[in-house]
C-alpha cells in the first residue's frame, strides 16, 4: 500500500528525458528517491522495537539483526487515546453533490453529508429520521434547502430541526416543534478540501471547532498547487490499513508486474529486486510520531492522518512541514520539492476501513484537461487490488493470535519494518490495541469472508463514490444501452426489408356491464427468518379481464417490483451501507419501538395498533418463535453427514 505513495502520481507527471520515450503502457515506475538512500544514517546503538519470545531471539545473531532505532517517547503514564474526541475525514468537497445526501459510515456511526444552501455550509447529520427510523441519507434536498426523508418527506433545517411534517393537520398540534422530532447534528468543518466531522451529537460540543481542529495539511491549501483525490472502501480493519501504509518493503513483492523499480539494484537477489531499507522512528507519543525514510520523512498524526514529505517535517509543529533544507537530503527533481502525499485512513467498522489519499503539486495540472481522472483511478484501483486478498486474510489471522499479542505473532526485525512496529507501539500503548468503537460491535467480531470475486468489486467500494468514475460508468452504461438499440432497430429494418407486412387487426374493447367496478387487493406477510421476509399480493377485479389477453403478465409484473423497490433501500439496505431499518429497531430494542419512533399523527394509527397487538400477543417480547440456531446448524450437520 504504501507504493499508493508513488503511484498516486501518475506517470505522465515524471520528467522524462528527450532520449527516452514515455510507454503508457508499461508498468508505474518508482521514483529512485524512493528506494535508494540519498541521506548519510548515523546508526547508533538502540532499543529494539519487536516484543521476541527468549526461544526466537536466542537464535537470531544481533550481528544478523538490523534493529530499528529507538522512538523518544514524551507520554505520561496515564496518557490514553480517546477515540471519540477526535475529528475524523468523511469525504473529499470535489466527490460530494450539492444536489443529494450522501451516506458514510465512521467510527461505527452511520452519517449523512450534505449541503445546507441557507447556511452555505455542509452538515453532517445522524442518518437517521426520528420518525421510524429510516435512513435519511435516501432522502432529496427540497426547493427550500431542508433535507427531506424519502419515507414519509419529514423535512429538517441545518440545525437538526424539524419543519415540516406533512402528516400532521394545520389546525393540530405543532407537533414538528417537539424536541423528539430533532435529528442528531454532528459538528462539521471543511479543511484541506475536506469535510470533517466530531462523532458526537452532545450539544457541548457544538463549538469544538473553537478548542481543537482537525490535524492541518498547509500544502493543501497552497493557491499556487493542485490537489489530487481518491478514495476507496476496503474489507479489512483500521490497523491494516495503516500499517500496510507504512511497510514500503512489501512494494516490489505485494505489487509485482504492476509497478516496478525505476532503477534496479545493481546485484539483485530475486526477481522482485528487493533490498534493505533504512526506516526510522524518531519521536512517538499519544499524539502519533514522525519517522524517516530513505527518500524522506514522514508523520503520523493520530487517528487517521498519514503524510510523506520530501523534507524534514518540524517535529514541533502540528502538522505542518519546515521549508528549511538540509545537508541530509538531496532533492531529486522539481516534481519531489513541491509534493506532499496524504493518507486519511478512517476506521468504519470491525474489519472494514476506508482510504482518502493523494497528492499535492504545483506542476503538470494540464494533464488534468487531457486525461480524465477516472483513467488514473484504474490505475490506482489495480494496484491496491493486488495485495487486497492478503491484507483480508492476514487480519483474521492476527484477530485469531490477539491484538495485543501482535509482537509476539509477528517476527518483525528488520529497519524496514520500523514504522509498522512503531505503529502496533502506538496502537498497544495509548489506544487499547485496537479501536474503540463504543459499544456499537460486540466483541468485535470479525464479518465472515465473502467469496474473492465479492472482495475485489470495485463498484462498491469506490465507482459509487467517485464522481469522476460514476459519471464515466453512467457513460459507458448509456452507450451500451445505445448500441443494443440501434443493433436490435437494424436487425427489424433489414427483417422489414425482406419481408412483407401483416394485416394489422383492431382490438374491441369489450363493453363493461352496469354493475358498480370493484378491486380487492391482498397481502400475505410471511416471515422467513430473522432479517428476511415474504411477500405475495395481488388483486381481484370484476372488469377489465381483457387488458391480460394484450399485455403478458411480466410487464405488469415490471410495474409492481418498480413500485416495493422504491422503498426497499430504506427498509433494508446491503451490510456495506448503514443499517437497515429492521437492524435499527433491532439495536434500540424491539419493546422499546413506541419510545424511539415518534409517531404523533393519524397517519401513522395502523402501524401503532399492529404493535400494540403484536404486544398483547407477546411476539415482539421474544420475537418471532424462530427454530433455533442451534438445531438448525446440528439439522445442516446431519444432513452433510447422511450425503458424505
Amino acid at each position: 500500500m504504501e507504493a499508493l505513495g508513488v503511484s498516486c502520481v501518475p506517470p505522465f507527471y515524471k520528467p522524462t528525458p528527450i532520449h527516452k520515450k514515455t510507454n503508457f503502457n508499461k508498468s508505474i515506475p518508482i521514483p529512485r528517491s524512493c528506494f535508494f538512500s540519498t541521506i548519510k544514517n548515523t546508526s547508533r546503538s538502540t532499543k529494539v522495537f519487536t516484543s521476541l519470545s527468549s526461544s526466537s531471539s536466542s537464535k537470531v545473531s544481533a550481528e544478523n539483526v538490523d534493529q530499528p532505532e529507538a522512538e523518544l517517547e514524551t507520554e505520561t503514564p496515564d496518557d490514553k487515546f480517546e477515540w471519540f474526541s477526535q475529528w475524523y475525514p468523511v469525504m473529499p468537497v470535489c466527490e460530494l453533490d450539492k444536489r443529494v445526501p450522501f451516506a458514510k459510515k465512521i467510527l461505527g456511526l452511520d452519517v449523512v453529508v450534505w449541503w445546507d444552501k441557507n447556511e452555505s455550509a455542509w452538515k453532517v447529520f445522524d442518518d437517521t429520521c426520528p420518525h421510524r427510523l429510516a435512513p435519511l441519507s435516501q432522502g432529496r434536498i427540497d426547493q427550500w434547502g431542508r433535507l427531506q426523508c424519502a419515507y414519509h418527506g419529514w423535512c429538517f433545517n441545518g440545525s437538526g430541526d424539524c419543519k415540516f411534517i406533512p402528516q400532521a393537520p394545520s389546525d393540530g398540534p405543532p407537533v414538528h416543534t417537539f424536541k423528539k422530532a430533532c435529528v442528531g447534528v454532528y459538528p462539521s468543518t471543511v479543511q484541506n478540501e475536506m469535510v470533517w466531522f466530531w462523532p458526537s451529537t452532545d450539544p457541548k460540543f457544538n463549538d469544538i471547532i473553537t478548542k481543537k481542529k482537525p490535524p492541518f495539511i498547509p500544502e493543501l491549501d497552497d493557491p499556487s498547487s493542485t490537489n489530487f483525490f481518491m478514495n476507496r472502501d476496503f474489507p479489512y480493519g483500521y490497523e491494516v490499513l495503516v500499517e500496510n501504509l507504512m511497510d514500503p518493503a512489501h512494494v516490489p513483492y505485494a505489487h509485482y508486474g504492476i509497478m516496478q523499480l525505476d532503477q534496479p539494484p545493481k546485484e539483485k537477489v530475486d526477481r522482485e529486486g528487493g533490498k534493505p531499507l533504512q526506516v526510522s522512528v524518531k519521536k512517538l507519543d499519544i499524539n502519533g510520531f514522525v519517522g524517516r525514510q530513505e527518500w524522506g520523512s514522514v508523520k503520523f498524526t493520530a487517528p487517521c492522518t498519514f503524510c510523506m514529505y520530501t523534507d524534514p517535517v518540524d517535529v514541533q509543529g502540528n502538522g505542518s512541514a519546515s521549508s528549511t533544507r538540509t545537508d541530509k537530503v538531496k532533492l531529486i527533481n522539481e516534481y519531489e520539492q513541491n509534493t506532499v502525499l496524504f493518507f486519511f485512513c478512517v476506521p468504519v467498522s470491525p474489519g472494514n476501513s476506508r482510504l482518502i489519499w493523494g497528492f499535492n503539486k504545483n506542476i503538470g495540472s494540464w494533464i488534468e484537461n487531457i486525461f480524465p481522472q477516472w483513467l488514473f483511478h484504474m490505475k490506482l484501483n489495480l494496484l491496491v487490488d493486488s495485495d487486497l486478498y492478503l491484507l483480508h486474510i492476514e487480519e483474521r489471522k492476527i484477530k485469531e493470535a490477539g491484538a495485543a499479542n501482535w509482537h509476539k505473532s509477528c517476527f518483525v526485525p528488520m529497519r524496514s519494518d520500523a514504522l509498522v512496529v512503531g505503529f502496533r507501539r502506538w496502537l498497544n500503548k495509548y489506544a487499547g490495541c485496537q479501536v474503540n468503537w463504543g459499544g456499537k460491535f460486540s466483541g468485535n467480531d470479525l464479518p465472515p469472508t465473502p467469496p474473492k470475486e465479492q472482495l475485489m468489486d470495485r463498484y462498491r467500494s469506490h465507482v459509487v463514490n467517485c464522481r469522476s468514475c460514476s459519471s464515466a460508468y453512467k457513460a459507458l452504461t448509456a452507450l451500451e444501452v445505445i448500441l443494443q438499440i440501434v443493433s436490435i432497430v437494424s436487425i427489424g429494418i433489414v427483417t422489414a426489408t425482406k419481408q412483407s407486412f401483416m394485416p394489422t387487426t383492431a382490438l374491441v374493447r369489450p363493453k363493461l356491464s352496469g354493475q358498480q367496478r370493484m378491486v380487492f387487493f391482498f397481502f400475505f406477510c410471511i416471515p422467513v427468518s430473522p432479517g428476511n421476509c415474504r411477500l405475495i399480493w395481488g388483486s381481484a377485479k370484476n372488469f377489465g379481464s381483457w387488458i391480460e389477453n394484450i399485455i403478458p403478465k411480466w410487464i405488469l409484473h415490471i410495474s409492481s417490483n418498480l413500485v416495493v423497490d422504491s422503498d426497499l433501500y430504506l427498509l433494508h439496505i446491503e451490510v456495506a451501507a448503514p443499517l437497515p431499518y429492521s437492524q435499527r429497531i433491532m439495536e434500540v430494542g424491539a419493546a422499546n419501538w413506541q419510545k424511539e419512533c415518534f409517531v404523533p399523527t393519524r397517519s401513522d394509527a395502523l402501524v401503532v395498533w399492529f404493535q400494540k397487538v403484536d404486544d398483547k400477543v407477546c411476539w415482539w417480547s421474544n420475537q418471532l418463535g424462530w427454530k433455533s440456531q442451534s438445531n438448525v446448524s446440528s439439522a445442516n450437520t446431519t444432513k452433510r453427514t447422511a450425503h458424505g
